[in-house]
């Protein structure tokens, strides 16, 4: 059985490792153009320390096996700051072991750390997988409907 992930603040030194899982994670949602180099310069925004955001690694026995990017935003309904777990990804052969669930948990946690009122995320509505994740987290899931205008 594999070890527990550590989860971890990513470094630019560890931007190569990242960069596959960032491709595979636009893959899954249909991207057409992925493009290492301008996921580079994005993602790169978000190491720390970000007034952006933050990206979080889980390296289980040595690999980088999923991440976690978090955008720092606010929400004026309560007013406060929240944070926006944005993309959470585990890589295929490492689902199933708890690391997705690590991920979020250690996401609440640089949101709490941060003052932040909220946590948010959102998934494809044909994410079954996900979505039983995140069902046993004690999130609640909203009936939104997100739109978005291409500029």
């Amino acid at each position: 059985m594999p070890s527990a992930p550590q989860i971890v603040p990513l470094t630019a030194e560890q931007m190569d490792a990242l960069l596959p899982l960032i491709a595979a994670y636009q893959r899954f949602y249909e991207v057409e153009d992925v493009d290492d180099e301008r996921n580079r310069a994005f993602f790169s925004t978000f190491l720390d320390p970000s007034e952006r955001g933050s990206l979080l690694g889980a390296w289980s026995d040595g690999e980088l096996v999923g991440y976690a990017c978090l955008y720092w935003t606010f929400t004026s309904l309560i007013p406060a700051e929240t944070v926006l777990l944005n993309d959470l990804y585990v890589v295929p052969e490492a689902r199933g072991q708890g690391i997705g669930r690590a991920l979020i948990k250690a996401s609440a946690a640089v949101a709490r750390d941060r003052g932040a009122a909220r946590l948010t995320w959102m998934t494809a509505q044909d994410n079954e997988r996900a979505q039983r994740l995140y069902d046993t987290t004690g999130a609640v899931a909203e009936a939104s409907i997100e739109y978005e205008l291409e500029l």
